[in-house]
């Protein structure tokens, strides 16, 4: 199992969080997201989901992956 860590901007409540780990989660592999509101950290574990799913997950919430 492996873990990638993205910063996601924009989020600012409980809601944002939610539905930034609703929509990772439906990404195939992912077994396990960990959002921290303060820092933005989202920690997403899994059979090495794709990455590019997973960016396009967070964007599909409304929010953007920081560079």
């Amino acid at each position: 199992m492996s873990v990638s860590t993205y910063t996601v901007t924009g989020m600012t409540c409980g809601h944002c969080v939610s539905s930034v780990k609703e929509e990772v989660a439906e990404v195939p592999g992912v077994t396990e997201v960990d959002v921290d509101l303060a820092s933005g950290r989202v920690d997403v574990s899994g059979a090495s989901p794709d990455d590019a799913a997973i960016r396009a997950a967070i964007r599909e919430a409304g929010y953007e992956v920081a560079v």
